[in-house]
């Protein structure tokens, strides 16, 4: 048995894309165990996830994305521009799309310039009351963690954010677990520690969950950050957020937020049994 295989990245946030358009190809009760196989950096391919592209029966195509742990994802920024990226040159979609994702379905435009790809994601809503983040309480979600001021909101996945002096500094390998399994959040939380660098630009350093440590980039992540700090007055946008792994723009307009970066092609290859 053979199976293709894409390895492609959002600013250094990596995945393995499965094909499932045409047929299922890793039947679903077998997923997370593929996905915690073919993750690993030294016994597998190496990735932050995998994704699945199968066909959607409300959007132009669907997302379904697996972590390292086995779980699945509600969402992620990254991988959906990964997705899109592999979409389009498959000739599934053209210069605009929507993707069916657990999290809702969200709005895709992209182009090339060049050789450089680039889609802009219409992200769904960001959601601030703890029913929807999901937290235990009511209200907002606003809290002292381990030393920290820790704002949350779902914007397609749990995220903490907090503001700092100096995201370098930051240990987040120490810091950032307590914040993760904060008994408050239902299912956990992604931790991004942000620091303003310019009049609309934060860095983000991101602790993400299911991938249990730091990852280069989180869309989501960078989207949660912008929009925390946004709200807090910190910044105005459009908002230029500096990963690790590279550059995203975040907008704000009346309809909500979009999340713009670019998506990279790595290599193509085939796992044999």
């Amino acid at each position: 048995m053979e199976i293709p295989f894409v390895k492609l990245h959002g600013n250094g946030n990596d995945f393995v894309l499965i094909d499932e358009y045409g047929q299922t190809v890793i039947p679903d009760d077998m997923k997370g165990q593929f996905v915690a196989l073919y993750c690993d950096r030294r016994f597998g391919i190496g990735a932050d996830g995998i994704l699945f592209l199968s066909k959607s029966k409300t959007a132009d195509i669907r997302m379904r994305i697996f972590q390292p742990d086995e779980s699945e994802a509600e969402m992620c920024g990254n991988g959906i521009r990964c997705l899109a990226k592999y979409a389009h040159d498959a000739g599934y979609v053209k210069g605009t799309c929507t993707v069916e994702t657990m999290a809702g379905e969200v709005g895709v435009a992209m182009a090339y310039d060049g050789e450089e790809f680039t889609a802009t994601i219409r992200m769904t809503t960001p959601r601030f009351e703890r029913r929807d983040i999901p937290a235990i309480g009511e209200g907002e979600f606003h809290e002292s963690i381990g030393g920290y001021d820790v704002y949350a909101v779902n914007t397609g996945v749990p995220h903490a954010v907090i503001m700092v002096e100096d995201a370098e500094a930051i240990d987040i390998e120490a810091d950032a677990p307590s914040i993760r399994t904060y008994p408050d959040f239902v299912f956990g939380a992604n931790v991004n520690f942000v620091q303003k660098t310019g009049a609309d630009a934060i860095r983000v350093r991101t602790f993400e969950r299911g991938v249990e440590g730091e990852t280069l980039s989180c869309g989501t992540g960078a989207t949660a950050s912008a929009v925390i700090a946004h709200r807090l007055g910190h910044v105005k946008g459009p908002v230029h957020v500096e990963t690790k792994g590279g550059p995203l723009v975040i907008h704000f307009d009346k309809d909500g937020v979009k999340m713009e970066g670019p998506a990279v092609t790595v290599f193509a290859g085939v796992i044999s049994f």
